[in-house]
């Protein structure tokens, strides 16, 4: 869904704090061979002009998902809704993402079953031909502290990347990384 991973924090994603979604649990593939004891879904996608829409349904804790997404002017709007039989499982998730000027910006929300949200803020920019800086700010109903955190992103060329960051996490540690990351 359109703005679950609104920015890409650091090297490893130092917790993922900055994904909405993160708030309760979601659906996973493996294929670790498990045959027919393994979880059964299926999933349809769909897409036309600015409208894309991805429905899903799995034997994990009964679970069905939707979501649609509409972009216009620069901006893409989604709503996702999840039934399951799981209280933690995110019910409802909202995103909006776009730019202004220069700075990419996302807001967006999600809520479990058992009432917990987590709204997350976020925003990027290019600094130069081939550096950006990437920033989030996080609060979740369940958690005494907010997160936030800051990272660059410079490309070597070749796919190849210079990457680090630094955050706060829900606990109140601050967690950092640095590294080089190579897409080939």
């Amino acid at each position: 869904m359109p703005g679950q991973y609104p920015i890409d924090l650091g090297l490893t994603g130092l917790g993922y704090d900055y994904t909405v979604y993160g708030v309760g649990g979601a659906d996973a593939y493996s294929s670790g061979g498990l045959g027919s004891s393994g979880a059964n879904g299926i999933e349809v996608m769909y897409s036309m002009g600015d409208f894309t829409a991805h429905i899903s349904a799995s034997d994990t804790n009964d679970r069905i998902a939707a979501y649609g997404a509409y972009t216009f002017s620069g901006w893409t709007v989604a709503l996702g809704l999840q039934d399951s039989s799981a209280a933690t499982d995110t019910e409802i998730t909202a995103t909006v993402g776009g730019t202004v000027g220069p700075v990419s910006l996302g807001l967006a929300y999600a809520e479990t079953g058992a009432n917990v949200d987590r709204f997350v803020l976020s925003a990027g920019m290019d600094v130069g031909a081939a550096t950006n800086v990437e920033a989030y700010y996080a609060s979740q109903s369940d958690k005494s502290d907010d997160s936030y955190g800051i990272d660059f992103n410079h490309s070597l060329g070749g796919g190849t990347s210079l990457r680090g960051g630094v955050a706060s996490n829900f606990s109140g540690q601050t967690v950092a990384d640095f590294g080089v990351r190579f897409n080939f």
